[in-house]
C-alpha cells in the first residue's frame, strides 16, 4: 500500500502553534520521517515545536527551492512507493499556495498518491476575511513587477479589474519594499478604490486596516518595512 502525502501548514510567524495549527497536524507529523522542504535549519526548528522529543538525526529531509533540479523532485516520493508517508512543510503558511510544493503536489496527483491537505493559516484567505471586501470572486496575483513603469501599469489593471469585474485582487511585495509599493498604490489609484493593508496576521503585531485611497492619505501611515504583508484592493 502507497503512503500518503501530507501538506504540512507552518505559522506565518513566531507563535505559539497551538494557537493556529490543529493537535491532529501535530499527531500526524510526528509520525513522518520523511519531510520535503524549502530551507532544512527552519523545518528542523519547526518540528522541534511541534515535539522536542522528535529525534532529527533519524528524518530525512528533501529540499525544494529554485535550484531543485525536475529529476530531483521525481525522486522526492519514492518513499510513498514503499508505503511510507511524506509531509511537506512551507516556510510559512500553507503548503502549495503560493509556494513551490505545488509541483510536488502537481507529481503526486499524476501518479495517482492520495494527498491530504492538513489545515491551518492562510495569509491570503486571513487577509481576505478581515478586508470587507468580495469573498466570492478574488484573485491572489503574487509579486507585482519591480520596474516602476511596469509596476504602475499593473497597479492600474488591477483597479480597473477590481472595479468593473467586483473582483477583490490580493498581492504581495518583499517586506523591504512594502513601504515602496504602498507609496505606489496611493499615488496611483482613485481616491474611492477601497485598500486593506494585512501584516503579520495571527502574530501579536497584526494589522488589518481597510478604507479608501482618500482616507489612507490622511493617515499617518504604519510601518510596514520588513514585515510579511498582503495588499488588498478593492
Amino acid at each position: 500500500m502507497s503512503g500518503i502525502l501530507y501538506l504540512i501548514p507552518n505559522t506565518l510567524g513566531e507563535c505559539n502553534l497551538e494557537n493556529v495549527l490543529p493537535s491532529v497536524n501535530l499527531e500526524i507529523t510526528r509520525e513522518i520521517k520523511h519531510f520535503i522542504v524549502e530551507d532544512v535549519r527552519t523545518a528542523r526548528r519547526f518540528l522541534k515545536k511541534v515535539d522536542k522529543e522528535i529525534n532529527i538525526d533519524e528524518l530525512q529531509f528533501y529540499t525544494l527551492n529554485k535550484h531543485t533540479s525536475p529529476e530531483e523532485i521525481s525522486g522526492f516520493l519514492s518513499p510513498l512507493k514503499n508505503g511510507a508517508n511524506v509531509g511537506i512543510i512551507s516556510e510559512a503558511g500553507c503548503p502549495a499556495i503560493a509556494d513551490p510544493g505545488a509541483e510536488i503536489v502537481c507529481i503526486a496527483q499524476a501518479e495517482n498518491y492520495k494527498v491530504v491537505p492538513l489545515v491551518g493559516p492562510s495569509s491570503i484567505l486571513l487577509a481576505l476575511m478581515a478586508s470587507g471586501f468580495n469573498g466570492q470572486s478574488f484573485a491572489f496575483v503574487g509579486y507585482l513587477p519591480i520596474q516602476g513603469n511596469e509596476r504602475i501599469q499593473t497597479i492600474k489593471q488591477l483597479e480597473k479589474r477590481a472595479q468593473y469585474e467586483k473582483q477583490s485582487q490580493l498581492f504581495i511585495e518583499t517586506p523591504y519594499r512594502n513601504m515602496k509599493m504602498l507609496e505606489d498604490i496611493l499615488n496611483t489609484c482613485q481616491p474611492k478604490t477601497k485598500l486593506c493593508i494585512a501584516c503579520d496576521i495571527t502574530l501579536e503585531t497584526e494589522y488589518i486596516k481597510t478604507k479608501s485611497i482618500a482616507d489612507w492619505k490622511k493617515e499617518k501611515l504604519p510601518d510596514l518595512n520588513k514585515r510579511p504583508c498582503i495588499f488588498l484592493m478593492y
